[in-house]
C-alpha cells in the first residue's frame, strides 16, 4: 500500500510545487484608475495607473476623478491597498493638469486617519506643487490639528517630496524597483515614463508621449505595457495645427502598432486615448490592422493581471 501511495503523493507535491509560480505570476495587478484625457469624458477619470503588488500600491499620476476610483477599486473591488489612506507611493510622468488635479484630493482625503505619510516622486517641480497644496488646504489642516478630533499623524498633511531630474531608479523596496526614463512630450523637458519590476512582473507606463524609440527598448518583452494613443482617423479630421501638435506630443495608432510589433510585450494597454470625432473604439481597431499581439482599450477599473 506505501508503494503504491507514495508515488501518488509524490506527484501531488510535485503538482503543488508546478502550481506555485502560478500563484506567483498573478500576485501583481495593474489597476486603471483613470484612462482619460484632458478633453471632459463622464466615463472616464484622468491618467492614473496603480500597481499593486504584496498589500501595497504604488500609482502613477493623478488626474481629475482619479481619487473616488482609487475608493471604488478599494471597496467595490476588494483592492484596500488602493483605499486613499492606505497609498504610501505616487508616481507623477509630468505636470500637465490632467494627470495631477487629483493630487490635492488624495493628499486632503481623511489624511487625520492616515499612518503614514504620502511619498512622492516626480520632476522637478513637483516640490512647488506641493508646496500649493498644502497652502490651499491651509485652513482645513490648521483647524483640524486644533481641535478635538484625534489624529493619527500629524505630519500626514504633508507628503514627502522626491524630485529627481534624470532617468534612472526612482524607488526600490519590498522587491519593487520603479525606473524611470525619459520620454518626448512637446514642449516638456522632463516627461517621464516608468518601468516598474516585480518578482512577478515587468510592467511598462509610457505616460504622455510621442513615438519615442526609449518607450521601444523599455518595453521589450515586458508582460504589460501600458500605451497612450491618438486615433489616427479622428486625428485626420483635426485641423492642420492640431495635427502638427498631436503628432509632436502624442502617438498616432500606426505608430504604437509599429513600436508594439518591435516590442513584443505580453499585453498592450491603451489608454489615455484621444480619438475626437472619430469612436472611441477606433484606436483599438487602428492598433489591432497592424498589430496582431494581445491588446486592449482600457476602461477605468480594469484590473490587469
Amino acid at each position: 500500500m506505501k508503494s503504491k501511495k507514495a508515488p501518488f503523493f509524490l506527484a501531488a507535491l510535485l503538482g503543488l510545487a508546478a502550481s506555485l509560480p502560478m500563484a506567483a505570476h498573478a500576485e501583481t495587478k495593474v489597476v486603471m484608475l483613470g484612462t482619460g484625457t484632458p478633453v471632459p469624458d463622464s466615463d472616464r477619470a484622468g491618467a492614473s495607473v496603480a500597481v499593486v503588488h504584496d498589500g501595497e500600491a504604488y500609482v502613477f499620476d493623478m488626474g481629475a476623478g482619479a481619487n473616488k476610483r482609487a475608493i471604488q477599486a478599494a471597496q467595490r473591488l476588494g483592492i484596500e491597498p488602493l483605499y486613499p489612506t492606505h497609498i504610501k507611493y505616487l508616481f507623477f510622468t509630468h505636470l500637465h493638469s490632467d494627470h495631477i488635479l487629483d493630487y490635492p484630493e488624495l493628499l486632503g482625503t481623511y489624511w487625520w486617519r492616515r499612518a503614514d505619510q504620502l511619498n512622492v516622486f516626480g520632476p522637478v517641480g513637483t516640490q512647488a506643487m506641493s508646496e500649493g497644496v498644502y497652502t490651499m488646504l491651509a485652513d482645513d489642516t490648521e483647524t483640524r490639528l486644533k481641535d478635538k478630533s484625534p489624529v493619527t499623524n500629524r505630519n500626514a498633511h504633508r507628503a514627502i517630496v522626491q524630485e529627481f531630474d534624470a532617468p534612472g531608479v526612482v524607488f526600490e523596496d519590498n522587491g519593487v524597483r520603479v525606473e524611470a526614463f525619459p520620454v518626448t512630450h512637446g514642449d516638456w523637458d522632463k516627461a517621464y515614463g516608468y518601468k516598474v519590476t516585480t518578482p512577478d512582473k515587468t510592467i511598462v507606463i509610457s505616460g504622455d508621449t510621442s513615438l519615442n524609440d526609449e518607450v521601444r527598448k523599455q518595453a521589450k518583452g515586458a508582460d504589460i505595457l501600458v500605451h497612450e494613443a491618438i486615433s489616427h482617423t479622428g486625428w485626420e479630421k483635426l485641423s492642420s495645427d492640431w495635427q502638427a501638435y498631436h503628432q509632436y506630443a502624442h502617438t498616432l495608432t500606426n505608430e504604437l502598432a509599429d513600436l508594439a510589433n518591435d516590442a513584443q510585450p505580453q499585453l498592450l494597454v491603451l489608454y489615455h486615448v484621444l480619438h475626437y470625432s472619430a469612436p472611441v473604439t477606433s484606436v483599438l481597431d487602428e492598433v489591432k490592422a497592424r498589430y496582431d499581439g494581445n491588446v486592449v482599450l482600457a476602461d477605468d477599473l480594469d484590473v490587469f493581471e
